[in-house]
């Protein structure tokens, strides 16, 4: 007996029809009687050496086809376990090796150091030779930053490796790693300068603090600089962030006023048109400091706000001011502010997720308070992944 692969479940198992599960098969691949799979047309040979090993990717044996339904099929089901209906968009994929920002590992085995991702469900850490979702300017820095690593990592201790690309180049901090010494220090800085980092910098427990960093480091949203504080939050692709901010564009229309919540940086309230007013909540507070400050330079019209959404949301009497909302939580979801936003009479929200689940139980809650869910957009910025994006716009009926 053998059966056909329907669907990708949302942990990355191939299933069929009447419910079994098959590691690494994708849809039209057949699961024949031994257990083993026979690969079908949208099964496609995975690009790294690394797959299945690694963590970083679940889905690389799926064609873009077969991937771009993942994305639909996974908010699609989520949204109707909550009763949720509405039109999901083509979704918008990034290309491989884009990934602009990574949180990598490394640790000491014997004379070497091995630095990568985490093997799926396990700590133990696969060491990079190959990687086809990092953007090639970030992968350049792994075989550098073993040898740094190699003269001042003791053999105990596991470090982490945040990396990102700036305006003015890639971004590093290592998080977990003592350079307590000057012959420490002066190899940080030499590094640095060698490869032409941005910035570098150290974190042994007490913060942050840049070893190397010749001009103040920002990033650029529609044409605004923002200061960028060391490990913050970026949209995983210039592609994905683009899909993202021309979503939540399309969805304000022509909105006078708006609310960013969970504004970060100002990836969406520096996204839209300069004309508009824009209340930016935040409660990251080395985000909104710089998001403060990048919009006086700018002289944008953003009041950007501190303020911790979960424990003080925006009520309907302030929330009543404005002509969209626009807010893009964690994975958590935002229940608290959601129930504020419901009780609401804004006309129009814009829901940035990157938790297909919590948005649908959000979902579920702004559409028993009136509103109607437009439509979806699924966005894949972790290619391969089993991580689905969205962005998703809300009209108040009546």
């Amino acid at each position: 007996m053998d059966d056909e692969i329907v669907r990708i479940a949302a942990r990355g198992d191939g299933v069929t029809a009447d419910g079994r599960h098959a590691a690494l098969a994708a849809p039209g691949d057949r699961l024949l009687a031994d257990g083993s799979v026979a690969p079908g047309p949208r099964h496609q040979p995975p690009p790294c050496r690394h797959f299945p090993e690694c963590g970083g990717c679940q889905l690389q044996h799926l064609d873009d086809s077969a991937y771009a339904a993942f994305l639909t099929t996974r908010i699609a089901g989520v949204l109707a376990q909550h009763g949720v209906e509405t039109e999901i968009r083509a979704p918008m994929l990034s290309p491989p090796r884009t990934r602009r920002r990574a949180a990598l590992h490394a640790e000491r085995r014997g004379r070497q150091v091995h630095l990568g991702f985490t093997e799926q469900s396990s700590h133990r850490l696969i060491d990079l030779q190959q990687c086809e979702i990092l953007d090639p300017r970030l992968f350049a820095l792994l075989q550098p930053l073993r040898g740094l690593l190699a003269a001042h990592l003791p053999a105990s201790r596991r470090v982490n490796v945040h990396l990102t690309l700036t305006d003015q180049g890639p971004d590093v901090l290592i998080d977990g790693l003592a350079t307590d010494n000057l012959g420490a220090v002066e190899a940080v800085t030499a590094f640095a300068r060698r490869h032409g980092l941005a910035r570098l910098a150290i974190d042994d427990g007490l913060g942050p603090e840049p070893r190397w960093e010749p001009e103040p480091v920002t990033v650029s949203f529609n044409g605004v600089s923002v200061p960028f504080p060391p490990a913050s939050f970026l949209q995983a692709t210039p592609e994905g962030e683009a899909a993202l901010t021309g979503a939540v564009r399309e969805a304000i229309g022509g909105a006078k006023t708006v609310a960013d919540l969970f504004a970060g940086l100002g990836t969406f309230a520096l996204s839209v048109d300069p004309a508009v007013k824009v209340y930016a909540g935040e409660g990251a507070r080395d985000a909104i400091l710089s998001l403060k400050a990048a919009a006086a330079r700018a002289r944008r019209q953003v009041f950007a706000e501190h303020r911790d959404l979960f424990r003080r949301p925006l009520v309907p009497q302030e929330l009543d001011r404005f002509d969209a909302v626009v807010l893009d939580p964690p994975r958590a979801g935002a229940k608290e502010q959601i129930e504020h936003l419901a009780a609401s009479k804004v006309p129009v929200i814009a829901y940035v997720s990157c938790n297909p689940s919590t948005f649908s139980r959000d979902a579920e809650t702004l559409c028993k308070g009136g509103y109607r869910l437009d439509w979806v957009l699924p966005v894949g910025q972790f290619r391969w992944s089993t991580h689905a994006e969205l962005a998703a716009k809300f009209s108040r009926q009546g």
